[in-house]
């Protein structure tokens, strides 16, 4: 025990970070059993708070089970315990395995802040079990640079303490404290990849060649050096392509300037700068060739994971999931507010100020003949025209969001300001002519 909590106090030392509390990741198993134990014992010794987050997947009969044993012993420690419930997807497609660990750092987000740091409790043979996973996957550098010791992760960062030690001085260490633990009954069956690398693989090479797992975490970590100086030789190519979109938008124009190795990489920085996970070849090709590619006047996107690339202007866009708008509405008073839906804001109606017009350029002004009547928001502009203060005739407002480079995916995510079936105002955009004038101010909060 005593070298495992030197281990664990360096590792936190050297990260040089200074949480504000620990959040232990405690499945129950011997390596979080033992990891919940040093990250108490640390927290106890600096004078901060120590908690823990168990994921209950409902996978196994016995996990219930598992949540009062990780309950009893957080008791002891005086760390308090959340478990977090998740359900999985057995139908996407994905493997159980991916799943579970989607969910469980799903999880593990909602319950850091800034300030913390959560401890998960791999080990060297876990890094080696990453390893070769990523190899039989045929993973580049980055694949092959296994888990990272130190990571950002939400609003916090996520350390791997144990990184260097084995598997069986865990155990050693276990039993020596007389820990008990949970022991989850899958970790035996070899249809996993995972189980079959640990059960069947690993212990043959590392008869073989005793240093292996030294080995390999050695490579993984030159693999990781490797990454981290592309990316900085790199970064001006990319702000380049960037253009001060803030990770937004990537331009086509600056991306086809470079050789297809050079692109590729590019935008794999780009996806990592947006917190998406690294596209195969094969869907780095369909980007380039079939969004960033196609003709001028299609609309190409590309389903990648849970997100959308999308091409506008010349632009390479990353778009989220969003909810469908078009047959939403909502009624508002000329003196209102409106939380509008999906996380778009929320719009705040009001009398210009007696002084004039607001310096905020987030403030659009307009005027109406009463303003005793009932408005209306919506966001679905077919069939709708609009004369634009300042244009010279009216237009549909399809022709309009053209005109005013709005991108497809947002004409329908652009609140409309109505007047019975008159548009007073496309918010962020233009007033129309009939409602010119400065008695009334509306404010998009975003």
């Amino acid at each position: 025990m005593t070298h495992l909590i030197k281990t664990f106090t360096s590792a936190l030392h050297q990260s040089a970070l200074k949480p504000s509390r620990l959040i232990v990741a405690f499945s129950g198993g011997v390596d979080s059993r033992v990891l919940l134990e040093l990250a108490a014992q640390y927290a106890q010794t600096h004078d901060i708070e120590c908690r823990a987050v168990h994921v209950h997947h409902g996978l196994s009969e016995n996990a219930d089970y598992w949540v009062e044993r990780c309950q009893a012993w957080c008791d002891v420690l005086s760390v308090s315990l959340a478990v977090e419930r998740v359900s999985l997807d057995l139908n996407s497609g994905e493997s159980v395995e991916k799943l579970a660990r989607d969910a469980r750092y799903k999880a593990f987000e909602q319950h850091v802040r800034s300030g913390d740091v959560l401890v998960t409790g791999q080990h060297i043979d876990d890094q080696l079990e990453t390893f070769l996973l990523a190899l039989k996957r045929g993973s580049g550098p980055k694949g092959l640079s296994s888990m990272a010791k130190i990571m950002p992760f939400g609003k916090a960062f996520m350390l791997r303490p144990l990184l260097s030690v084995t598997r069986s001085d865990i155990e050693t260490s276990a039993h020596n404290m007389g820990l008990t633990w949970v022991e989850d009954e899958s970790n035996q069956d070899l249809r996993y990849d995972r189980n079959f690398i640990r059960h069947q693989v690993t212990p043959t090479l590392i008869e073989r060649w005793p240093s292996f797992r030294e080995s390999v975490s050695r490579s993984a970590q030159l693999c990781a050096e490797q990454e981290f100086l592309l990316d900085e030789l790199l970064e001006s190519h990319f702000q380049q392509a960037l253009r001060g979109s803030k990770s937004l938008s990537l331009s086509i124009e600056a991306l086809s300037q470079h050789s297809d190795l050079l692109r590729g990489r590019l935008l794999r920085m780009w996806l990592n700068h947006c917190n998406q996970p690294m596209p195969s070849q094969k869907q780095l090709k369909l980007i380039w060739d079939e969004v960033a590619c196609a003709q001028a006047d299609a609309n190409p996107k590309l389903v990648l994971n849970d997100v959308e690339i999308r091409r506008f202007n010349n632009q390479l866009y990353l778009v989220q999931d969003t909810q469908d708008l078009s047959s939403w509405q909502s009624d508002i008073s000329a003196e209102g507010s409106l939380v509008l839906p999906d996380g778009l804001g929320e719009l705040h109606l009001s009398s210009a100020m007696s002084e004039g017009v607001s310096s905020n350029r987030d403030l659009q002004s307009f005027s109406l003949s009463d303003k005793s009547v009932t408005l209306r928001v919506i966001f679905n502009p077919e069939g709708l025209s609009a004369h634009p203060v300042g244009r010279g005739h009216s237009r549909k407002l399809k022709k309009l969001f053209q005109e005013y480079q709005v991108p497809s995916w947002l004409r329908r995510r652009t609140p409309i300001l109505m007047d019975g079936d008159r548009v007073i105002a496309v918010l962020g955009l233009f007033v129309d002519k009939n409602y010119e004038g400065q008695d009334c101010e509306a404010l998009w909060s975003k």
